[in-house]
């Protein structure tokens, strides 16, 4: 069937989002007097976005606090949630001895993570989240203390994490602004360095840089963006002539620019995978994860391959998993999300062995925020959580100096110090001991970014203790 006009120009445009972002890049664009030069080497990061709010006190739990004081109410996470049915066996979790101290469990479903956490490839940071500035429990009660925006709310919270701002609404993200700051890292390759397998986010927006959006790797890569025409090679020709010609017109005009520079990006794109073929022996989970990834690492393979000529230095890449907002029948819903989890990073890691990369790739989650330390409900097919605050997140790799927890564990303890309520109804919404920006900022650091431009990328990052965690080397 003939393709139409308007198929091919929603084809030629859809892949590489940004196009009101491109818009005022003439506008708004500041040319460095110091553009970083080439790298020689390099390094991807790679988000696995835990969409709902991940309920981190079921993923990783403090064995040493699982049993508070006999009769207990409010301490101890055993007295706090067995009751209701959500608390995890102790003899079921998976036991860990991190470096830093202390005995934890990770969630029953997730062995592969106890296994790479025990080889040193995995670290846990704990407690993280959005914050304007350190808080306590006494400033955020007393209001001595500036929130972050429109906490517990899902879309405000994904935006903080995303934007890594978290006293105003961004238009950008911390991964778009980063590739802006390290562009120049690519040298002259003009493959997107910003890459999603999740659709359009604001993590990867920045004002220079566009983010291309493919399918998963139930679609070959020469086959993503689906830049087609029927017809004989001389009917496609004369298409593609007239195509380009109209792009060349009313270039003064910015959105129309803008329009014209997303089409040509896409079929440069287009153009740079079509002969591409990329296989992997790594075995994949054949559920939404492990194909997101292993498209991941399926591009990671072509983009580094010398053979290709795509010859990229730095890439950022989004994946995402839904269904974390578990305000009922938690025990079996976040139980097949997190075997999901386990095992397409478990997965995802081998791959990047495979391609000998492991050390130039580092793999991170982040959610919308963590849950309520009290359950909401009651009964295996009931019982859930509401929104929180503070959570834990996972950092693979072979650059990840890991067997480790990062940040500090929250006190289980309803009222306790790390609770924001107080008063007769405690919940148990920790308040965040490091925020995303020294989560993010470690991470940016590894990846190339000069110390000058970690103001432009992360703005609060000025009012906390330190910009590196420590985590890569």
């Amino acid at each position: 069937m003939a393709i139409t006009r308007r198929d091919f120009l929603r084809n030629s445009a859809c892949a590489v989002g940004g196009m009101a972002l491109a818009s005022s890049i003439d506008t708004f664009s500041v040319v460095h007097a110091l553009t970083p030069q080439a790298a020689t080497d390099y390094r991807a990061l790679v988000c696995v976005f835990l969409n709902g709010g991940n309920d981190g006190n079921n993923m990783l739990v403090s064995l040493d606090q699982y049993d508070g004081p006999a009769g207990s109410l409010v301490e101890g996470y055993s007295n706090v949630r067995n009751a209701a049915g959500l608390a995890i066996a102790k003899a079921s979790l998976l036991p860990v001895s991190p470096a830093s101290g202390g005995s934890y469990g990770f969630h029953p479903n997730m062995p592969e993570m106890q296994t790479l956490f025990n080889q040193g490839k995995l670290a846990v940071l704990c407690n993280s989240g959005p914050l304007v500035e350190p808080l306590t429990r006494t400033t955020y009660q007393n209001g001595t203390g500036k929130k972050p925006l429109q906490l517990f709310s899902h879309s405000d919270q994904v935006g903080l994490f995303q934007t890594a701002i978290a006293n105003v609404v961004s238009q950008t993200g911390w991964g778009g602004r980063l590739a802006d700051k390290t562009n120049g890292l690519n040298g002259s390759a003009t493959f997107p360095s910003n890459i999603s397998i999740a659709g359009i986010n604001l993590l990867l927006s920045g004002i220079d840089t566009r983010q291309l959006a493919v399918a998963d790797s139930g679609t070959s890569l020469a086959n993503v963006l689906q830049l087609s025409m029927s017809g004989t090679s001389s009917e496609q020709a004369s298409r593609l002539a007239s195509f380009n010609e109209l792009r060349t017109l009313d270039n003064n005009f910015k959105l129309v620019k803008a329009a014209s520079d997303t089409r040509s990006s896409s079929i440069q794109t287009d153009n740079a995978l079509s002969s591409v073929n990329p296989t992997l022996a790594t075995v994949f989970p054949n559920t939404s994860l492990g194909r997101q990834l292993k498209q991941v690492a399926l591009l990671i393979k072509a983009c580094t391959d010398p053979l290709v000529g795509i010859n990229m230095k730095r890439q950022i890449f989004f994946t995402q998993i839904g269904g974390f907002d578990t305000h009922s029948a938690e025990i079996g819903g976040q139980g097949g999300l997190l075997t999901q989890v386990s095992q397409a990073i478990n997965a995802f890691f081998a791959a990047t062995v495979e391609l000998g990369v492991q050390d130039k790739v580092t793999t991170f989650t982040m959610s919308d925020f963590g849950r309520t330390f009290q359950p909401a409900g009651t009964g295996v097919n009931a019982v859930g959580t509401d929104h929180a605050w503070g959570n834990h997140q996972l950092i693979a790799g072979g650059s990840v100096l890991g067997g480790t927890f990062y940040g500090t564990y929250p006190t289980l303890r309803l009222g306790g110090p790390d609770d924001t309520d107080g008063g007769s109804s405690p919940r148990g919404r920790w308040i965040p001991t490091t925020s995303v920006e020294q989560y993010a900022a470690t991470l940016a650091n590894w990846y190339g970014l000069a110390s000058a431009d970690l103001p432009a990328v992360f703005p609060l990052i000025g009012r906390f203790a330190t910009s590196n965690l420590g985590f890569l080397v």
